[in-house]
């Protein structure tokens, strides 16, 4: 039971990791409110103490996973109902939601035989522990081959966490694309706007720099130069009124999709490519995680200048 216990706590420090891209991915920076942040301080509480006995602490541990397990799910289907972006965005968080699954199940299984050592003095049957450990490896399996969990690994790594920020953005143009809404373009757009401008700039400041050496001077001043062309066409729609000039607009978002695909191709075929031949693996990792920083910071200011 330690080492059940102990492999979950790894498997949640690890989750921690892609919250942290999912926030990044969504884009919006948020603390927890005030009775979350007390829930967790009586939690701390309880749980550190000694007025509960392990059974109890392990019927709390349940509960807060429970918990977990219905937010997770909530956020995926309300992501449904928002916007495909949105749902591409969150997309990360199913790695997530099938591993607290698999904890909650483990913890059941230990309820059991704690529960009845407690009132009897005596093991519990071992059938429905063997159930629980097949279940168990079989949601671990399917969250483990999503994104990184149930290995060794600290993060996602660099093409990994831009393949993201691409697919989200390509979700955006389709979804401008099956539109004649103008509020629906105006709103579409802006996260365009917001999306492609962070991911940019943490681009240029963090990626750019570190691939240069290996993938060569030319081919990094292309893509530099690439994503200048991007700002430039992105504050030139941002001028643009959709609900008096709708066609204008589309066509010059068609005009920018053309070129962010050009660069995504670019980035994702070649740039890539050289990454894998050049970078360790803890490099890459070490990467995105620089460029998670770098967007979060990024996003952060974006949202205060535009208060």
């Amino acid at each position: 039971m330690r080492e059940r216990l102990q492999n979950m706590l790894e498997d949640d420090r690890k989750n921690m990791g892609v919250l942290e891209t999912v926030i990044v991915q969504y884009g919006i920076q948020s603390e927890p409110n005030q009775t979350t942040q007390n829930m967790v301080q009586q939690i701390e509480q309880m749980m550190s103490g000694k007025q509960l006995s392990f059974y109890q602490k392990l019927v709390q541990h349940e509960l807060l996973k429970h918990g977990q397990v219905m937010s997770g799910l909530l956020v995926h289907k309300a992501a449904q109902v928002v916007g495909a972006d949105i749902e591409v965005a969150i997309g990360p968080l199913n790695t997530i939601n099938f591993e607290n699954r698999a904890h909650q199940e483990q913890l059941k299984g230990m309820l059991e035989l704690v529960g009845v050592r407690e009132l009897t003095g005596k093991d519990a049957d071992q059938g429905l522990w063997a159930r629980v450990q097949d279940a168990v490896a079989a949601l671990s399996g399917v969250a483990g081959s999503v994104v990184t969990q149930n290995t060794d690994k600290q993060d996602m790594n660099i093409q990994t966490l831009i393949r993201l920020d691409h697919n989200k953005v390509n979700t955006l143009f389709t979804q401008v694309g099956a539109t004649d809404d103008p509020q629906k373009l105006q709103e579409y757009f802006g996260q365009i706007y917001k999306d492609l401008m962070a991911h940019a700039q943490a681009e240029e400041e963090v990626v750019y720099p570190q691939v240069r050496s290996f993938y060569g001077n030319e081919d990094t001043q292309e893509l530099y130069d690439e994503q200048a062309e991007m700002k430039r066409m992105l504050d030139q729609i941002k001028a643009v009124d959709p609900t008096t000039s709708k066609d204008q607009f589309k066509s010059m978002i068609k005009q920018l999709m053309d070129v962010v695909g050009d660069h995504v191709r670019q980035e994702e075929s070649t740039m890539f490519a050289s990454i894998d031949r050049n970078c360790s693996t803890e490099q890459k990792e070490q990467m995105a995680s620089e460029f998670k920083a770098a967007k979060s910071r990024i996003q952060q200011a974006m949202a205060s200048s535009m208060r």
